[in-house]
């Protein structure tokens, strides 16, 4: 018997205004997994993640957690459910320490800062210097730090490389791969930096112009370049698709439209 996916999507449609910038989707994540959404500038995540994360109410379709319907529920609402979201401006606040924003962090059920630090050593050195102080990987490692001290059932994190050296970037990665199997937590990087995120994910999901054009295993995807070139031009044809990385089974509609 299948496991129940921690978060899915069937065919939701999100927007702004009643506009749907987003169509259709379908994906699911499950504990102890690390999940690429993909796409290039413009194709869809972050209204995907503002709509997971209850920033945004969908338009149609269904947004479920560990098999509930979530669609809609206030983003304060979805924290006490156990969902985190690092969104990409961090959302940190300058005038505090890093040890203040990790004692807000904290819950009955969550992490210690001992265990924190375990997973992140690098914010040991910061805990008494305020935020605004913090150079932007820092920075970074605190919101993820803030995110995981509650020990999330799903981690969401919203271009974690922005503004980041690749250095930098190479340091984090390993603390999602032990969110996702130390504390069994399902976890959605949502990037538009291709080889950084398969390096880290178990599967991906590709969007362009709003919709799912691709799906498949991290590793194969990796292989593939030229098949992920052409889903980011938005060249993809249905006959590119080899059967085990096509959407749910099936060759996606592949947008023809640039709007």
């Amino acid at each position: 018997m299948a496991k129940q996916p921690v978060l899915s999507l069937a065919g939701l449609s999100a927007g702004y205004f009643g506009t749907p910038v987003v169509r259709d989707l379908a994906l699911t994540v499950q504990r102890g997994e690390v999940i690429a959404l993909l796409g290039a500038n413009g194709a869809g995540k972050t209204t995907t993640v503002n709509t997971i994360g209850g920033l945004l109410k969908p338009i149609s379709g269904e947004v479920r957690l560990n098999g509930a319907s979530v669609g809609g529920t206030p983003a304060h609402l979805l924290a006490r459910k156990g969902v985190a979201l690092v969104p990409e401006n961090r959302a940190l606040f300058p005038g505090l320490t890093t040890r203040e924003h990790l004692r807000l962090a904290k819950s009955a059920d969550g992490l210690s800062q001992q265990d924190l630090l375990e997973l992140l050593p690098e914010l040991t050195k910061c805990l008494d210097r305020r935020v605004g102080l913090l150079s932007g990987g820092e920075q970074q490692m605190l919101a993820m730090g803030r995110a995981l001290m509650a020990r999330p059932t799903l981690l969401i994190i919203d271009e974690m490389s922005m503004g980041l050296a690749p250095v930098i970037v190479e340091r984090l990665l390993p603390v999602l791969r032990r969110a996702a199997e130390d504390l069994d937590t399902a976890v959605l990087l949502v990037e538009q930096h291709v080889s950084l995120a398969l390096q880290v994910a178990d599967r991906a999901y590709v969007l362009s112009h709003g919709r799912l054009v691709l799906s498949g295993h991290a590793a194969s995807l990796r292989e593939d370049r030229e098949l992920l070139r052409k889903s980011y031009m938005g060249e993809l044809d249905a006959s590119d698709i080899p059967h085990s990385e096509q959407v749910n089974g099936h060759p996606p509609d592949i947008p023809t439209d640039q709007n």
